[in-house]
């Protein structure tokens, strides 16, 4: 499986050529960078400092090398992503975005691309977090009636959007265990003064901090008790294994949007 991997400074996108690189059955073609970047040109392991150099340059401009690809995979930023799918789009290649923050316009152009090409959204491709959302599935089949449902979403200071793409999934895949649509009527923290509680809306929480690692907790809150179910992510090894597994997974894929979740059989 050929493949592009955006960004490969990045703390996630570094990691992913990292294991990558170990993959007998994947072989890295190029690296995406944003125009402008000191790394534009160098080689894509001495640029993810992986410990040894590849023989694969990194670019900024993606029509240039993806006539090769089978699969991209993108965790940059909105911006460059957008431009990732638009050549993905052209080219009819396959695509796994592991990238969070798109405007509700930008996540309807991802659904819109997956009408001509293999489409993957995947804001956690960790294999925990996502046996995780099965457990949640099935608490809140069972606990959402009678229970109040708070969630935390912790990352570091550098993380720009909130609550996190994780949180977001994670309740989504509950609204989807009840048939509510969870996200869409949650509240978003809670203003100052009164603001009494609305039963049956789930309430997302974000705090940012330091250098903290990514930890994801779910609370339903019942009379007398409490059951929470955490993740916490010390680093982010296990997504990138996720990652790479996801893009070889959809490399014969027909066009269509897919989930983490398939990929995983979960």
């Amino acid at each position: 499986m050929k493949l592009i991997i955006t960004a490969p400074k990045g703390k996630m996108d570094s990691l992913i050529v990292a294991d990558a690189a170990k993959r007998d059955n994947v072989q890295i073609i190029a690296g995406i960078g944003p125009r402008g970047r000191d790394y534009i040109g160098k080689d894509i392991g001495d640029v993810a400092m992986i410990g040894r150099s590849l023989g694969v340059p990194v670019v900024d401009d993606i029509y240039s090398v993806i006539e090769e690809a089978d699969v991209v995979c993108d965790f940059s930023t909105v911006e460059l992503g957008m431009e990732v799918l638009k050549a993905c789009v052209k080219y009819n290649k396959a695509i796994v975005i592991g990238t969070t923050g798109f405007t509700p316009e930008q996540r309807e152009a991802i659904i819109e691309a997956s009408h001509q090409i293999p489409v993957m959204m995947a804001a956690n491709t960790d294999r925990m977090v996502n046996v995780m959302r099965k457990l949640l599935m099935e608490a809140t089949r069972e606990l959402y009636d009678e229970t109040d449902i708070e969630i935390i979403d912790m990352h570091d200071n550098k993380k720009l959007d909130a609550p996190s793409g994780t949180a977001r999934e994670l309740i989504e895949s509950m609204g989807e265990a009840v048939g509510k649509d969870l996200v869409g009527e949650a509240v978003y923290g809670r203003t100052q003064g009164k603001n009494p509680r609305e039963k049956g809306k789930v309430t997302f929480h974000a705090v940012r901090g330091g250098d903290t690692p990514s930890s994801h907790t779910i609370y339903f809150f019942g009379e007398g008790e409490r059951l929470e179910i955490t993740h916490h992510c010390l680093n982010w090894k296990g997504c990138a294994k996720g990652a790479v597994n996801a893009c070889i997974w959809m490399s014969d894929k027909p066009a269509g949007l897919y989930g983490i979740r398939e990929s995983m059989g979960l």
